[in-house]
């Protein structure tokens, strides 16, 4: 069997462009829940939104070098855990944080923002966490990613269509009430359909070294929805609150990652089938979750 870390999965420069349009046309779906007012009401009232980004891009980062460093995995999972940490949070959370009970505009604010603050703080954390770690170190120092291009690339993905979203939400409220619910399904539907088609190319990978990977990625997302539950009864926020937190730092943009991953890392085997793996691990525990969570009202 060939080295994890030697492994490069097939994924061609147009599955690449239309893993970023699929990302865009989610992003716009959620984008067109919100407008300014939402924005300057949490500006008011920032405690909870400041939390869940310390939560998010801080505490998580963190913890995930702490385990790498525990467990000390082969160099390009290590790295993919490192990459999925410190990308912001995955779109699906809103819809689970609602199924939750938990505080929906919250968690669609947060999403906002911290997809906003991921043009600066993905690359970084990338960057910083993974230096640190000497065999991460050295894929980075062979790749080379440059900051400015994953900005580039997170911005074009994620933040033009979360300004389009929220400017037709201004303009055009009447129609988006129409395309809200339609679109947010069709465009949850077409990623997942595109994350099965892409493990289906490359299936016997995935079978190969899915097992490598499959305990760390479930242990590292019950790190994150715990550290999310953590920071946020620290900050003393309300139950309602903090189930949105939790789920915002348990549900990452794997997404977003599989698109660095094969822009910057050249579809590097380890670090695809991480992210590719929390895809799918992270949706099953988060509606799990919210499952549970649902049995009980949240305290607000």
């Amino acid at each position: 069997m060939t080295p994890v870390d030697d492994v490069v999965l097939n994924f061609s420069p147009g599955s690449l462009n239309l893993l970023n349009a699929i990302l865009a046309v989610v992003m716009f779906s959620i984008a067109i829940d919100l407008t300014p007012s939402d924005f300057k009401r949490l500006l008011k009232a920032p405690k909870p939104v400041i939390t869940g980004l310390v939560s998010q891009f801080v505490v998580l980062p963190a913890l995930t070098f702490l385990l790498v460093l525990a467990l000390r995995p082969q160099p390009s999972i290590a790295l993919g855990l490192i990459l999925v940490a410190a990308c912001p949070g995955g779109n699906i959370s809103n819809f689970i944080t609602h199924r939750a009970g938990g505080n929906a505009a919250l968690s669609v604010s947060l999403t906002a923002f911290a997809t906003v603050s991921a043009i600066l703080l993905t690359p970084f954390n990338i960057a910083f966490w993974g230096s640190l770690y000497a065999p991460t170190r050295e894929i980075l120092r062979q790749t080379y990613i440059d900051p400015v291009a994953v900005a580039i690339t997170v911005g074009l993905m994620l933040v033009l269509p979360l300004i389009l979203g929220v400017t037709l939400n201004v303009k055009r409220p009447d129609l988006t009430q129409k395309m809200r619910t339609p679109l947010q399904w069709l465009s949850m539907g077409i990623f997942v359909a595109f994350v099965i088609i892409a493990i289906a190319a490359n299936w016997a990978y995935f079978l190969q070294y899915a097992g490598l990977v499959a305990g760390l990625v479930i242990l590292h997302n019950a790190l994150a929805l715990g550290a999310g539950n953590v920071v946020a009864r620290i900050a003393g926020l309300s139950q309602f609150d903090r189930r949105s937190i939790t789920i915002e730092t348990g549900i990452q943009n794997s997404g977003l990652g599989l698109v660095l991953i094969f822009a910057f890392f050249h579809g590097l085997g380890g670090m695809a089938v991480v992210a590719a793996f929390w895809g799918i691990w992270h949706v099953l525990s988060g509606i799990g979750l919210a499952a549970l969570m649902a049995r009980t009202e949240a305290a607000r």
